[in-house]
Order: structure tokens, then sequence, then C-alpha cells
């Protein structure tokens, strides 16, 4: 939000006549969702100020002490896409981790719930009275006697309690959350409260006999320790943000969208999540792409056309006809670099281009380390992508000397063999970081591609100050290239090939 502050905000809604002249949350309230707002877009999401405003209107008329509720709305009208609503989640607990339900409520009814902020003081136990002073094995039986209940106040008390009693959080003291997790769980014995549960389940005669009955059972009381392993986690985030402030915790705790996730650095978790935002991205860039070629290719008016058209009443209303271009659509062929230092980048790269394969008239791709191999033939073989890729990585013969990368010899092989077949509707895409470990660059392959093909691109997954340092060779090869492009995610993925398909 920038520069606008809670009276302009509150100015901007009043000038709606729909809106209540009283607005329910105060000026803390405000101040939070302003950098609760500013925080969603530094993690990435794209919220205007329009949907800034919907979702100012649209607490006006629920009670902003129901979290869950107060959470939905907000999410309903700031998140786009399913795979923001992760990082919506971390953001939201961050900033509103610390304002609890008011006292009585408000005046305005619907929507009259009141938040009042809690202060560094005010985040002592959640238990407080005689649990703080309960023995270690009376905490343990009364956490267990809550989880057998499924007491959710009596757990977030408890949950209080034990974070006061074992995480040792001191102000100031540069830890992670993580950590302060780590030393709660391990002092309540966490892993074997499933087993704890179990028996006393069986004593209390609660659990079926057979396999089944067992293995719904352990699922249960998993899914009720997952519920308090959260609201620990609540407990001692509330804690942080109070000592270190939202905005520090939030720097702390963001992480990157999918789409702004780096091929080469990306985690194993990171990658699930780069898997599952691929068909997504694509869906909607497929859908864009062809209401604005629609929009493009309306055509000029046909007058003769519409006169025939029109005769059979009278010409009143004329109906106007066009004549409609019919552009043809690119031919991709693929080379990509699928050594070690490059591989996750082919990987995704390869499923976005054939996951778009309904924008290009043809598909064909080629891998190569030191030697080269057409793996058209593996997607065409199979419908899952992913097993696909799966039979590149182990079947492919890319593999000519050593098995380290040499561009040259590559290019060299993939000319010799193809370069026939290259035509002025072929648009080839080169994936690479152009890292040729000193061979001979033979560039001259891609000047004869280039004077054959429609366009040559070349996508480098190394940030642009790398290009051109030890045996990085992008430039030599740049020259014959219609564009060379940073190519590190799949926001830039996206828009690289949302510029090939309209070019």
């Amino acid at each position: 939000m920038g520069a606008i502050n809670a009276a302009k905000l509150r100015h901007a809604m009043s000038m709606d006549g729909d809106l209540p002249p009283t607005p329910p949350a105060n000026d803390s309230m405000l101040d939070v969702l302003q950098g609760f707002v500013h925080e969603l877009r530094a993690a990435g999401l794209p919220v205007s100020m329009t949907e800034n405003l919907d979702a100012m209107r649209a607490v006006e008329h629920v009670d902003i002490a129901d979290r869950e509720t107060f959470r939905a709305v907000l999410g309903a009208t700031l998140v786009k896409h399913h795979h923001h609503r992760r990082a919506f989640d971390t953001v939201f607990d961050v900033y509103f981790s610390l304002f609890a339900a008011g006292e009585g409520g408000g005046e305005g009814g619907e929507g009259g719930g009141s938040f009042e902020l809690e202060t560094r003081e005010g985040m002592k136990s959640q238990g407080g009275g005689a649990m703080g002073d309960l023995s270690p094995e009376e905490l343990a039986r009364m956490l267990l006697q809550a989880l057998m209940t499924m007491d959710r106040e009596q757990l977030r008390q408890l949950a209080g309690v034990a974070v006061d009693r074992y995480a040792g959080m001191e102000p100031g003291r540069p830890v992670g959350g993580t950590y302060y997790l780590y030393r709660t769980l391990r002092q309540l014995d966490f892993e074997g409260l499933t087993a704890q549960m179990m028996g006393e389940a069986s004593e209390r005669g609660e659990i079926d006999e057979g396999e089944l009955a067992e293995r719904l059972a352990r699922e249960e009381f998993e899914a009720r320790l997952r519920e308090l392993k959260e609201l620990i986690e609540s407990e001692i985030r509330r804690r942080l943000v109070a000592d270190r402030g939202a905005e520090a915790m939030a720097r702390t705790l963001r992480k990157p969208l999918p789409e702004d996730v780096d091929f080469m650095h990306a985690s194993r978790e990171e990658m699930l999540a780069l898997q599952r935002a691929i068909y997504p991205l694509t869906r909607a860039l497929a859908a864009r792409l062809a209401q604005r070629r629609r929009r493009r290719n309306r055509g000029h008016l046909d007058f003769r056309s519409t006169v025939r058209h029109s005769l059979s009443y009278g010409g009143v209303p004329a109906e106007p006809k066009f004549r409609h271009p019919r552009p043809s659509r690119p031919e991709i062929m693929v080379v990509a670099d699928i050594s070690g230092s490059v591989a996750s980048f082919a990987r995704f790269t390869l499923q976005f281009v054939y996951a778009m394969a309904s924008q290009f008239s043809k598909v064909r791709s080629w891998v190569f380390i030191d030697g080269i191999d057409e793996v058209t033939r593996f997607f065409q073989e199979s419908d899952d992508i992913a097993e696909a890729i799966h039979r590149v990585n182990t079947d492919a013969d890319v593999v000519w000397v050593d098995g380290h990368s040499d561009y040259g010899h590559a290019f060299e092989m993939f000319f010799e063999r193809h370069h026939l077949e290259v035509t002025p509707k072929s648009s080839i895409i080169l994936l690479g970081d152009a890292r040729n470990n000193y061979h001979a660059s033979q560039n001259w392959t891609l000047k004869e591609l280039q004077q054959r093909a429609r366009h040559l691109y070349w996508l480098n997954p190394e940030p642009r100050g790398y290009w051109d340092t030890g045996d990085s060779i992008v430039s030599e090869y740049g020259i014959f290239c219609d564009g060379v492009f940073e190519c590190r995610n799949l926001r830039q993925l996206e828009r690289f090939v949302s510029t090939i398909v309209e070019g």
C-alpha cells in the first residue's frame, strides 16, 4: 500500500455509498491490514488497490473476532491462485498473531467484533493460574487426556504452558521458531504420543479388532497431534512477533512463490511445489493466449460477404463479416543440456513446453551432454509427461566421450543430422548455461541454423551477472541468436513462452 495510510483508506471506503458509515476496525487493525497487504506484495502476490479495497469492504460484513472466517474473507478477496495460498497463510499468521478477540465485542451488530492488540507484557502463558505449577508428569497426563477427548481449548492452554516451560525463549535472542518448536516437542515426547494414545484407547476398548480399525485410529491420533503441533507453532510465532515485530518476522519467514523458485537451487519441497504449479500455469497461459489470438485475428471487414448475408433480410440491420487471417502456429525444436548443473532447469522447461503443446503445430526435443539424442519419442509414447521426463534422464544416449558438457560437439552433431529439417516455420529453443568446459564452441552451427529457422532463442538459467565468467561462452553463441534470455524460474519461462507464441 506504500504511502497510503489508514485515514486515506477509511476515506476511500467512505466514498462508496453502500458502505456502513462507521468502520468496525480501529486504527490498529487498519494499520495491520496496511502492513499485511504490503507484505503480500513483497512476497510476490499480485494484490491491486481495487482488490485491497474489496478486502476492506468484505471485512465490514464479518465478525473479525472469528479468526478463520476473517482469514477466509481476506483469502477470497486477495488470493488469485491456489498455489499462492500457502504464502498468504504464512503472512496472515504473522500479522494477525497478536490480535485476540476483545471482551464484550462492539455495538455494530454484524461485523461488530473488536480486536485488541496484545502487548509484549500480555504474551504470557496461555495456561495461567494453576497450570503454571503443573509438574512435568501432570502436564504430560493432562496433555494426553486433552488429546484423547480433543478438548481444543485445553490443548491451546497446555500448548502455552509447554512453550513457557520447554522452549527457553529469550527476548532479543536471534533464534528461529523451528529451534524453539524442536525443543518443546522433544520435551513433550511428541514422537511417542501416538503410541501412548493407541495404548490408552485400547485399554478403554475404543479400537475395534482388525488391522483396518487400528490403522484408522492411528491416522486419527496422528491428525490430532498435527493440530497440537500447529497450536505450539502458533504460540511460538505469537511470542516471536511480540518480541521482534510482525514486519521482521514476515521477512524471516518469507519464501518465494512456486513460480519464483530458482530452478538451479530449489529444495526437494520446492521441486514438488514447482511440479504442482506447472499445469495450472500452462492452462491459464493457454487460455490467455487463445483469447488474445481471437482478438488479434478478427481481421478486416469482408464487404462482399457482409452484403451477401444481408440480402435475405434486406440488409437491416447489417451483420458485418470479416476476413480472418490464418497465422501458422510455430513449430518448436527444443535442444536442452541435461548435465548435472542444469538438469532441473531442462526438466521443468521440457514439461512446460509439452504442457503447452496445443499452442504449437509441432514439438520436437533433443537432449545432450557431450553427445546428443532426440527424445521426442518418449513424449509420444506416454501420456504422463513426468514419466517421459524420467525416461529422458535414464534412456537418452547423451554421452559421447566422458559425460562432461561439450556444446560445440553436440551442436555440430545436431546440425549434421537435422539441419535439412529446419524450415522457416521452425523456432529453435536452446537450453543451457553455455559452460563448455573450454572445448571449441563451433558457433558457426548456430549461424547456419539461424539463417534457416524462423527464430533461434537461448534460455540461460544462470543469473546474468554470471554469464561469460569461467568457462561460460554464452556471448559467442548469443551473437547468432534472436534473443538470449535469463530464465531462472517459472514466471520468466511463462513470459518467454508467451512471447514466442504471440511472435
